[in-house]
Formats: structure tokens, sequence, C-alpha cells
């Protein structure tokens, strides 16, 4: 008897099941806290508001920063292994660590010094003062992660269920496509650092616009 786990492909295999299972809960953790606790926080009074962001919050956040390294790093190894190196996979690799540099470069760090400001106003003390900055700019980052979730995931599926222009490799595709598509990215990335919410402040703006990133991406490396 033959065992498949055995097999010359099983290291890819279980590579791909820990990245999947890696990337639901990162991704997961990403939707329920922009679809669910931002609007729980909306109607919520002031003490309920505190109570989460001192228990419930910092655990979850446990596990979305680190859903999120085992995510990259399984992805990095998948990407080597099978040498994976088409125009569309490139894309939702960008897209994925980007949104990886955006967890533990701006969120967290941000949602550290938000949860501090809880605690320190449930002990008796003051606010600290860069609190509400660190809110919204972790908001930001957290929105332009929700954003760029639906392209990412499309792009990542396209290296194996779809053709097209996507599965040039990244070193053939043109240049305007290249400069197109990342450009494109990279203004969106630079808007999370440094801009506003805009139209990704409401769920359903967020959403919308996910999808219309998903289809512009797509259109941008098909046609040019």
């Amino acid at each position: 008897m033959e065992f498949a786990l055995l097999g010359q492909n099983s290291l890819a295999f279980l590579l791909r099941w820990a990245h999947l299972l890696a990337g639901m809960i990162w991704i997961g953790l990403l939707y329920y806290f922009n679809f669910i606790q931002g609007e729980y926080f909306k109607e919520a009074d002031s003490g309920a508001k505190s109570d989460v962001i001192q228990k419930l919050v910092p655990n979850a956040l446990w596990w979305f920063r680190w859903g999120a390294v085992f995510t990259f790093l399984t992805g990095i190894f998948l990407i080597h292994i099978n040498r994976l190196i088409g125009m569309g996979i490139m894309i939702g690799v960008t897209m994925g660590t980007i949104m990886f540099l955006n967890v533990w470069l701006i969120i967290w760090p941000k949602q550290k010094i938000v949860i501090a400001s809880a605690k320190q106003v449930a002990s008796g003390g003051e606010a600290l003062p860069g609190a509400a900055s660190a809110l919204g700019k972790a908001g930001l980052a957290s929105r332009t992660n929700t954003l760029f979730s639906a392209p990412m995931l499309f792009f990542m599926a396209s290296s194996s269920h779809l053709g097209g222009q996507l599965q040039t490799p990244i070193h053939n595709a043109s240049a305007a496509s290249l400069a197109a598509v990342f450009g494109l990215i990279a203004l969106l990335e630079i808007n999370a650092v440094f801009g506003k919410t805009g139209p990704i402040t409401s769920v359903k703006g967020v959403i919308a616009n996910g999808f219309v990133l998903t289809a512009v991406l797509y259109l941008l490396v098909e046609i040019l």
C-alpha cells in the first residue's frame, strides 16, 4: 500500500494546506475587524467598547498577526518549490506582501497604542495623546488590506485555474502592463500610509471597490 502523503508532491501539498489554513485565520479576522467589530463599535457605549478593546481585541490581534506570518511564509515556500513566476501569481504575491507588512508595521503597532490607552482610561487615567490618530491610521491600513483582499485572492487563484496573460512569466510581461498594475497598487498603498479612507470608509464601499479593483487590474493585464 502506498500513501499519497509519502509521495514526491507531499511537501507542496502540505505547504498549500498550511497556507490555506493560515490564510483563513488571517483574512477571516480581517473581515471580522472590518465588517463586524467596526460596525459594533459605532453603536456600543463607551464601557462596552473599552471592555472589548482591553480583552477581546488583543487576543484577536494575536491570531490575526501570526496568521499573517504563517500565510506569508508558507506562500513564499510554495512559490519557491513550485517555481511560480506567472504575472497573475506575482500580482497576488505583491498584494499579499503589502498586506502582511501593513499588519506588522502599521496595524499592530498602532493598535497597541489604542489598547494601552483604553487600559489607562479604565484605570482612571487620561487617554494617550496619540490614541485617536493611531486608531485612524490602523483603520486606514486595515481598510486597505480589505480592499486588496479580493484581487489578491483572485490573482493567487489565477496561477492554477485561469489562463490568458495571467500565465505569462512576469519577465515577459509588457512594460506598460507592469507599470500600470504595480503603479496602481503602489498608489493605493501610499494612500494607506499617508492618505484617507475616502470611498472605502464604509463596509459597502470597501467591498464594492475591492471588486472594482479586481476588474481594473485584470483588464490592465489582459489588454496592455
